[in-house]
């Protein structure tokens, strides 16, 4: 007697849009959404794609028990940048979820909750680190005032930089716990910049990425090919976007208050492989004399975030 083949049982996905305020984007946003699955297939939706809504929910996918089921989300609309994520897989005990930050191509960084006085009381950290160095809290608030007045670029990437690596929970403490002094150079070579900052940290920080191992932390060989004169590096690979690398520069020494420091170099690459990395970012920003920019950072960290489930990603500005 045959066996009657089983029903494909239906799946969904629910697609929550938000702003680069991480807020839901306005309702009557045009927004056009697209849905490929696993393998390259676009799927038909209503109205041709288009919804005025921030919360889209897709019905009736069909559940392969494959591939086919990590599908691909992207979302646009008219002044916005195109974003997305891949993969989302579908099964059909529960919908997927996954959370999209629509920017606008003109957006601005937006600072209005990070003045010096709101930033020293929600947060210290960061204020503990922007104020190194300095005479003074008035002296530390004018640097800080002028370096959001005339690159506000770099300090989002500071902002970037020191709320990801707040969130990684080593075996004792976070990254941000260990760095001491943030590098004011204005060299070129060395300091504040709009992909990544230099800062002096307790040589300690080695000893707790080793330790959290390669769960955690993969290290990156001929790590001076890409960081001038660093000696070694590890890449955080929580996520398949946007994880943050360290990148230390041992050769530095110094003692600061009591403890052994050596230069530290945080940044944050687009794409988790190195090969993609590589190509589709060093190499075009050599070609295009760019650097990778905050604002995509900004993105797809939150992005990546959402969709693993953590504390949501909220450095101390937004971007209008």
């Amino acid at each position: 007697m045959a066996t009657a083949a089983p029903a494909l049982r239906p799946c969904a996905i629910t697609i929550n849009l938000f702003s680069g305020a991480r807020t839901p984007i306005p309702a009557g946003t045009n927004v056009l959404l697209t849905l490929r699955d696993g393998n390259q297939k676009e799927v038909s939706l209503l109205n041709n794609g288009y919804f005025r809504v921030p919360i889209i929910n897709v019905e009736e996918l069909p559940f392969c028990d494959n591939f086919g089921d990590n599908y691909t989300v992207l979302a646009w609309a008219k002044g916005y940048s195109q974003a997305g994520f891949t993969p989302v897989k579908v099964n059909p005990e529960a919908p997927a979820t996954v959370d999209i930050m629509l920017m606008r191509k003109r957006a601005t960084f937006n600072f209005r909750d990070a003045r010096w006085d709101l930033l020293k009381q929600n947060y210290p950290d960061c204020a503990r680190l922007l104020a190194t160095d300095t005479a003074s809290d008035a002296a530390a608030a004018d640097r800080y005032t002028q370096l959001m007045e005339e690159q506000p670029a770099v300090l989002a990437c500071f902002f970037n930089l020191a709320t990801a690596v707040s969130q990684i929970a080593l075996p004792v403490g976070t990254p941000l716990d260990y760095i001491r002094e943030l590098i004011w150079d204005d060299s070129g070579k060395q300091g504040m910049k709009q992909d990544r900052f230099f800062a002096w940290a307790d040589r300690k920080l080695i000893d707790q990425i080793i330790q959290a191992g390669p769960k955690q932390f993969s290290p990156e060989p001929a790590a001076a090919v890409l960081h001038s004169g660093a000696t070694r590096s590890w890449k955080q690979v929580q996520f398949g976007e946007a994880n943050v690398q360290l990148t230390f520069h041992e050769g530095q020494a110094q003692n600061i208050d009591g403890v052994d420091c050596v230069v530290v170099e945080p940044d944050i690459d687009y794409y988790k492989d190195l090969l993609a990395h590589f190509i589709l970012e060093v190499i075009v920003n050599k070609v295009t004399q760019s650097l990778t920019g905050p604002r995509q950072v900004y993105v797809l960290r939150w992005m990546a975030g959402r969709r693993a489930g953590l504390p949501d990603f909220c450095p101390p500005y937004i971007v209008t």
